[in-house]
């Protein structure tokens, strides 16, 4: 079977008349043209050209050969032209995994604006507080907040994650405000998930390690959400699911001077940054532009945002 750079050699010499001529255009010497050439016609078992000193001709064989190639080349020009265009170009379905709340507080809300920009695209969110394997499971991309480890993957971030200890008035009312991370563990109901039963916490004295306990367990991030508005004790929450809580004064915050890592962050996480498809970058940056450095959750929180850190610097 013919190699296919042999084929595009044929063709060229042909258009151009030439092996002299078609080795200019494709970089190559005549030698290397006229062997590449007997190549091919020793491998098709015939002759292509007629050679002269002063011009190339066609055979018989050689007319109906080059008709046929020159339609091959052209199908593949087009194939080529085709996957380029669909890569530049938004479109097809986007197939993203998100965690549960993030997913329904702020990409969902948003969803609509970004597929009006989008028009050829959709979208298939599915939301898990599971880790995904995004390539095994077929997604494009993940959204995750974490501290990323080294991986195989690509990640962008696309916001600060500020995460802080609070609770209800109600119930520091009843149990009244923690003062140290000591009385905190020693005698306050500390809510968290059974994923997270360990709160690493940074202050003043650097990093110190908090394990939970409290009249709940269970799984559900949103749960404990719903029992740190109750009043059952203190949480350790993230300002993009509690903004507007503080903001209202439904929650308030305790020991201002310690909050999670703030290494923290909100990445999309992609499988390669080569051939990057068109849907993929459009929703990254999308996002990117929506959150951004000071991300719209956390509006109206700057004086305690900038304490720990103010604080730090002072101390220097």
């Amino acid at each position: 079977m013919s190699s296919f750079p042999d084929m595009e050699i044929f063709a060229r010499v042909v258009g151009a008349g030439s092996m002299s001529a078609a080795g200019r255009e494709m970089g190559l010497s005549p030698a290397v043209v006229s062997k590449r050439l007997r190549r091919l016609e020793d491998r098709l078992g015939t002759r292509l050209l007629q050679r002269t000193t002063r011009q190339l001709a066609l055979t018989e064989a050689g007319q109906g050969y080059y008709k046929r190639v020159v339609a091959i080349l052209a199908s593949v020009e087009e194939a080529e032209a085709f996957v380029s265009r669909r890569s530049a170009i938004a479109r097809g379905t986007l197939k993203v995994s998100a965690p549960t709340s993030f997913g329904r507080m702020h990409i969902a809300p948003h969803l609509a604006a970004f597929l009006a920009d989008n028009p050829d695209l959709s979208v298939n969110l599915d939301l898990s507080d599971e880790l995904i394997d995004i390539v095994g499971e077929g997604y494009d991309l993940a959204i995750r907040i974490a501290e990323l480890e080294d991986s195989s993957l690509v990640a962008r971030r696309l916001a600060p994650v500020h995460r802080i200890l609070c609770a209800a008035p109600d119930y520091l009312k009843r149990a009244g405000a923690p003062v140290s991370v000591e009385d905190l563990q020693a005698n306050h109901a500390c809510l968290a998930t059974t994923q997270q039963d360990v709160w690493r916490l940074s202050g003043p004295q650097g990093t110190e390690m908090l394990r939970t306990g409290g009249p709940i367990r269970t799984n559900s991030s949103e749960v404990v959400r719903e029992a740190l508005l109750a009043g059952l004790g203190v949480a350790l929450r993230s300002t993009w699911d509690i903004g507007p809580e503080l903001r209202e004064g439904k929650l308030r915050i305790v020991l201002p001077h310690y909050r999670a890592s703030k290494n923290v962050g909100l990445h999309a996480v992609y499988p390669s940054r080569r051939f990057l498809p068109a849907k993929v970058r459009v929703f990254i940056d999308f996002l990117a532009k929506l959150y951004g450095p000071a991300p719209y959750w956390d509006q109206g929180l700057d004086d305690w945002l900038t304490l720990p850190e103010a604080e730090a610097a002072a101390a220097e």
